[in-house]
């Protein structure tokens, strides 16, 4: 298990590596554009010689700095891309005139397939506006049509495969559910993207605290009009399109049995989303909730309940003036204004009355020790703390009540004491546990075993699509586990000394389980 670990630590860590280039200490530039000129066509296969002839005519319009398309320049760096996994090795044949030309032209440079990707996201990176990103909104009743048409697809394909597998109409019925499949994840990749950047960027504008009034009417505008409009259309289609993936799901083994891979493309193969069935359990987790696993839907309404009182605190502290934070923002305006027109002498003095930069002058004690050092200049040297009253208000008083003590060792050890206790019922509880599996129906649980199995319940549940699925729980520190096993006419009935709990058509299981935490005591 260790090794399994050790080895997916290291994957991700030379994973992690491709994105070396974008942010080295020097010539990043040289490096974007060198994975711009691999990723612009398809198979790229060029040797040093033509990446350094690509790279003249940037270096001509300044794209990089001079002197980095020369073939000795070039050469290290393609071979920094290799080290990083970005480039991979490629030869074949080339005609020389000298051993330096075969040895620049010979080595040729292909770019990874997980390099494309990154360099794909960069590219999109830097082309996103800093705006807001406008929510799809025509692509909710897309999918809910595409939903009913996929199942409609899905019994056509069905019936004629069992008619005749290999037959043409057979072999046209599941392209078309393919068709289909593909079709609906795309969209829904496409709302959920839009939907997380344009809540992303609300976010970023409701941490501001200064704001201007064209900006807070803008605002104001966008939440009441526009977030109004996309929590309708999202609550609207919602129910239909949750009825049509609860349907989808009792025949969803049948559907990705019928979009099995290509043979032709081996088994290690990397698959369209909607192939797999924890594509499908993405799906549904976002239109559809779970115990303990709330859906996207209702982020997505909960997230405009707080942009909306963000946004009327923000009014509200704007307009009166109030709060911790007080906006100085016209006052910096004006201040601003008579920089722009001042002449340079004059916007130094306005400038160091403004912010009381005047001649410098020691009102500390002395030190402890003799610090002084002629050779660091008064920028570099030592920071000192200013409190927050002198910083916002210009005031010494000590303000509010006296700080808390850090250091309390009679709180710290009733907290220990506190949780070793906590500890200890927990252990208990899951003891109790164990000893009452044997005979479940027959025990008597106390209230904090009671509290423990209801917990491992909620875990277990919340694993199941619907009551006709199995599901189980683990606790990883205890080292408890519990199945629940669908059983028709099955009465489960649990004592404790707080009630009974009773679980129709479901037999429940509990066992210890080995963890590596309690092996090792």
């Amino acid at each position: 298990m260790e090794d399994e670990q050790g080895e997916a630590s290291l994957e991700a860590a030379s994973r992690l590596q491709l994105y070396a280039y974008l942010q080295p200490r020097e010539h990043h530039h040289t490096y974007l554009a060198i994975m711009r000129l691999f990723t612009s066509t398809l198979l790229a296969d060029l040797s040093a010689g033509e990446v350094s002839s690509a790279l003249a005519g940037a270096e001509r319009d300044g794209r990089v700095d001079i002197g980095e398309s020369h073939i000795d320049v070039v050469i290290p760096r393609l071979r920094q891309l290799v080290e990083w996994g970005n480039l991979v090795h490629g030869r074949r044949e080339t005609i020389a005139a000298s051993i330096a030309e075969f040895q620049q032209g010979s080595m040729r440079y292909q770019v990874s397939k997980l390099a494309v990707r990154v360099q794909r996201d960069v590219d999109e990176l830097l082309r996103v506006p800093e705006g807001a990103r406008e929510v799809s909104r025509e692509l909710l009743p897309a999918i809910e049509r595409g939903l009913g048409e996929l199942g409609e697809a899905l019994a056509v394909a069905v019936t004629r495969g069992q008619r005749d597998p290999g037959s043409l109409p057979a072999r046209r019925a599941r392209e078309q559910l393919a068709e289909r499949v593909t079709t609906l994840f795309l969209q829904h990749a496409e709302l959920a993207a839009t939907v997380r950047d344009f809540y992303a960027y609300l976010g970023q504008i409701l941490t501001r605290h200064h704001l201007a009034p064209e900006e807070i009417a803008g605002f104001r505008n966008l939440l009441v009009e526009y977030i109004q409009l996309v929590v309708e259309d999202v609550l609207r289609h919602t129910p239909a399109i949750a009825t049509a993936l609860s349907a989808l799901a009792r025949s969803r083994a049948e559907l990705l049995r019928l979009l099995r891979p290509a043979d032709q493309l081996g088994t290690a193969v990397e698959r369209t989303r909607g192939r797999g069935e924890a594509d499908w359990q993405e799906l549904t987790d976002w239109f559809v909730d779970r115990p303990g696993n709330p859906s996207q839907v209702t982020a997505l309404r909960e997230a405009t309940t707080r942009a909306i009182g963000a946004l009327l605190a923000t009014v509200r502290r704007a307009t009166t003036g109030g709060g911790l934070l007080p906006s100085r923002r016209a006052e910096l305006v004006r201040l601003a204004g008579w920089l722009d027109a001042a002449t340079p002498k004059r916007a130094h003095a306005v400038y160091a009355a403004a912010f009381g930069l005047h001649s410098a002058r020691n009102l500390l004690p002395a030190p402890e020790h003799d610090g002084d050092d002629e050779h660091t200049p008064w920028r570099d040297g030592p920071a000192i703390d200013v409190s927050v009253s002198v910083r916002g208000r210009g005031d010494r008083g000590a303000r509010g009540r006296t700080s808390r003590i850090m250091d309390d060792p009679i709180t710290e050890q009733g907290l220990l004491a506190q949780a070793r206790e906590a500890d200890e019922q927990r252990e208990a509880a899951a003891a109790e546990l164990a000893a009452a599996a044997v005979n479940l129906d027959e025990a008597t649980l106390s209230g904090e075993a009671l509290r423990a199995l209801c917990e491992l319940l909620t875990l277990a549940m919340a694993q199941r699509e619907g009551a006709s699925d199995p599901g189980s729980a683990t606790d990883q520190v205890r080292g408890l586990a519990l199945t629940l096993t669908p059983q028709v006419g099955q009465i489960t009935r649990i004592r404790s000394t707080s009630g009974t709990l009773t679980l129709r058509d479901t037999v429940v299981g509990i066992s210890r389980v080995e963890t590596r935490g309690r092996g090792g005591r």
